[in-house]
């Protein structure tokens, strides 16, 4: 059976904080307000055309209306400003992003197995005196476990089975059984880190797509590093 080891890579980690603006503004609300616009104006001509000219409408009313149609209009157009800036701010988060790809991120989400040992995050519960990593493959299997240090923050996978074959590059999932004597405390997915392949924008953010296809939002990266 192989053995997880304590990771000993002397890359430098950076522990990032940052996250990306998300937008609530969207397309569908931007025409509704247009479309509440237009019917407003058409109202407004509607009425003014069919006003008894003998008793035509009073001007305070009118001078009402006229500010309401100036309110309506500067609501559309603060609506199409703020989705300018949404653009911008995506696209400055795109550039930022940039320097990320091709590096390790650190995450929740499956990692991709290119032959080379997977650092892995073994980070049990503070009343854990042991602790049981176990390595899913793409179709849910569980193809590994190991029972590694509570006292170790990372530890390497180093590709191979119960069996100690190599397993065939891939995607895989890592999780972590926190035990108390006997009794299992808790079970959660281990944080890994898996190469960055592409930044982009998506539903007015951005996102990181990682080599094993997950994409995962750029403020869910814990830690950056450059590869090993």
């Amino acid at each position: 059976m192989a053995t997880v080891s304590a990771a000993t890579s002397a890359a430098t980690t950076t522990t990032t904080a940052s996250s990306t603006a998300t937008a609530d503004a969207t397309e569908n609300s931007a025409s509704a307000i247009t479309s509440d616009f237009t019917t407003f104006l058409q109202m407004l001509t509607v009425q003014m055309q069919n006003q008894d000219p003998l008793n035509p409408m009073d001007s305070t009313d009118f001078a009402v209306q006229l500010a309401t149609f100036s309110g309506v209009e500067q609501t559309v157009q603060t609506n199409q400003l703020l989705e300018t800036l949404i653009g911008k701010v995506s696209g400055s988060g795109i550039s930022e992003l940039a320097s990320w790809v091709g590096m390790d991120a650190r995450t929740d989400q499956p990692v991709y197995f290119y032959g080379d040992p997977i650092t892995v995050a073994t980070d049990a519960a503070s009343d854990a005196d042991s602790a049981k990593l176990s390595v899913y493959n793409a179709g849910g299997t569980k193809i590994y476990s190991a029972t590694v240090d509570v006292t170790e923050d990372l530890v390497q996978w180093d590709g191979t089975n119960n069996a100690g074959t190599t397993v065939a590059a891939g995607s895989y999932t890592f999780k972590l059984e926190s035990y108390s004597g006997d009794d299992l405390l808790s079970t959660n997915t281990a944080e890994a880190y898996g190469r960055i392949v592409e930044a982009r924008v998506a539903d007015g953010g951005t996102e990181l797509v990682m080599a094993s296809g997950a994409t995962v939002n750029s403020s869910a990266v814990t830690a950056l590093r450059s590869p090993s």
